[in-house]
């Protein structure tokens, strides 16, 4: 079994679920950049937004990415990503640093039906939504790619397929 995980992806891609499945399969710790972001603040992600802005998270995401960067804890981790984390090519930098890292691609209306009912997501206080993720997704997906080691394709998989997946990818060879 290789090292740490990192998922990466779009909000809605399954970061989360999955990561929290492959951590209770291979017995690795789960860690979540915007929970462990909400704990340090004493706050949640819309209200970091709508006091500090934009700018100021990914300052938080950019120094926690850092902090695990630097982590050479005797354990593994599989480390959920805020959406927008990537997009620093810093913090990609760091990514790769910390483990393998994993692309959990989907398409933009398969994006739109897992989070249209969202209301903590400040980047999509929009009234089309399916619109703002088709552009951010357009702008965000070749860094995804370029970011990744390995991509999984999760339009229609289940989470426990895509945990199927990665862990022929990447756990077991």
């Amino acid at each position: 079994m290789s090292g740490n995980i990192c998922l990466i992806g779009y909000m809605g891609s399954g970061k989360t679920t999955v990561g929290r499945l492959l951590a209770d399969e291979y017995g690795m710790v789960f860690k979540d950049t915007d929970v462990l972001i909400t704990e340090r603040e004493g706050r949640s992600i819309p209200e970091i937004f709508a006091a500090e802005g934009e700018a100021y998270f990914r300052k938080l995401e950019h120094e926690l990415v850092a902090e695990l960067a630097e982590d050479d804890g005797d354990y593994r981790i599989i480390l959920s990503t805020g959406g927008g984390l990537p997009v620093d090519e810093r913090n990609r930098e760091l990514l790769k640093k910390i483990g393998t890292v994993v692309y959990l691609r989907a398409r933009a209306e398969s994006l739109y039906e897992r989070v249209k009912n969202d209301t903590g997501r400040p980047l999509l206080v929009t009234d089309d939504r399916l619109k703002r993720i088709t552009g951010m997704l357009k702008e965000r997906g070749p860094i995804y790619e370029t970011a990744a080691d390995v991509i999984i394709d999760t339009d229609e998989l289940g989470a426990e397929d895509v945990v199927l997946r990665i862990s022929q990818k990447v756990l077991e060879i």
